[in-house]
C-alpha cells in the first residue's frame, strides 16, 4: 500500500492535558492545526475527561488525517471515536512501553492512564459516559508493540485476549500489521517506550527498552506498510520537562518519522 505520509499532510493537533489536568508548559508546534483547550466543570476526574475528550473528538473530526500531540493516552478514546465516525473497521497499532491494559477490577492504582487500551478495546463500560459513541475495537485489530513492563495481572488479562504482541522491531510491526488485511489503522505511540537513558524527565520511565532511532524505524515501517489513517504521541514527560530542549527534538524526530512537517514557534527574546 503507498505511503500516504510522504506528502505531509498532516493535520496536528495539540490537547496540552495530562487527564484532567492541564499542562501550561506543553509544547505547542507553530503549525499546530488548533490546542485543545475547553472549560472543564467542577466534577469528578472522569466527568472533567469526558468533557475533554468530546472536545477533542469534534476537532479530530474535521481534520482530514489527524496527528495529536497529547500529554496522556486515555485522551486516545477522542481521536479512535472521531475515526470511527468516517471509518467502519479500524485497527490500532500502539506502541507503549506499559500494557494500558489494566481495569478498574484489576488495577493496583487506580490511574485511568494505565487502562487506555483497555478503554479502546471495550473492557472499561462505566468509566465514562456514552456520549463519544466509540465502539470497541476487536482484540483480533490490535497490535500491541514493546509493552515490557506489565502489571501482573494486567500480564494475564492480555495473555489470555487476542491481542497481538510484538517487540518494537519494524519487520515484526510491519508483518503483525499485514495479516490485519486492508483497514485504516490508527497508530498511537507513548514516548516512554523509548529506552528510560534516553527520556530524561518521563513521568513513567521503564528503563532499558528500544532507541530512539529503533522506534523511528518503526514509524516509518508502518507508514509503508499500512494506511495510517491518524497518529497520536502521547508525550507523557513530567510537566517540568514537558517543553524543554530535549523533549521538543524528540516530538520532532517522532513526527519526521511520520512523515509530518513541525516548527516551532521561536522564543521571544524581548
Amino acid at each position: 500500500m503507498a505511503d500516504r505520509s510522504a506528502d505531509g499532510t498532516w493535520d496536528l493537533i495539540v490537547t496540552p492535558w495530562h487527564l484532567d489536568e492541564y499542562i501550561p508548559a506543553f509544547p505547542i508546534p507553530a503549525t499546530a492545526t488548533e490546542a485543545i483547550r475547553p472549560a472543564l466543570p467542577s466534577a469528578p476526574v472522569a466527568a472533567r475527561m469526558s468533557r475533554l475528550h468530546q472536545a477533542a473528538a469534534d476537532v479530530v473530526t474535521q481534520a482530514a488525517r489527524p496527528l495529536v500531540l497529547s500529554g496522556d493516552c486515555p485522551t486516545s478514546r477522542a481521536a479512535v471515536a472521531a475515526l470511527q465516525r468516517r471509518h467502519r473497521d479500524l485497527a490500532v497499532l500502539w506502541l507503549d512501553a506499559h500494557g494500558d491494559f489494566n481495569t478498574p477490577a484489576i488495577s493496583t492504582s487506580g490511574y485511568l492512564g494505565g487502562m487506555a487500551l483497555a478503554m479502546l478495546t471495550g473492557r472499561t463500560p462505566d468509566l465514562f459516559d456514552e456520549t463519544l459513541g466509540l465502539r470497541p475495537i476487536p482484540d483480533t485489530s490490535v497490535v500491541l508493540a514493546d509493552a515490557r513492563d506489565l502489571d501482573p495481572a494486567e500480564r494475564d488479562s492480555l495473555t489470555v485476549s487476542h491481542v497481538r504482541r510484538v517487540p518494537a522491531d519494524p519487520a515484526a510491526i510491519t508483518s503483525a500489521l499485514g495479516r490485519l488485511g486492508p483497514v485504516p489503522v490508527y497508530l498511537h505511540l507513548d514516548i516512554d517506550v523509548i529506552d528510560g537513558a534516553e527520556l530524561p524527565g518521563a513521568r513513567f520511565p521503564s528503563g532499558p527498552g528500544p532507541s530512539l532511532a529503533q522506534i523511528e524505524e518503526c514509524l516509518a515501517a508502518a507508514c509503508a506498510s499500512a494506511d495510517i489513517a491518524a497518529a497520536y504521541l502521547a508525550c507523557a514527560w513530567l510537566p517540568e520537562h514537558a517543553g524543554d530542549q530535549n523533549s521538543r527534538q524528540t516530538i520532532t524526530r517522532l513526527t519526521t518519522a511520520l512523515g509530518a512537517g513541525l516548527t516551532w514557534q521561536e522564543p521571544d527574546d524581548g
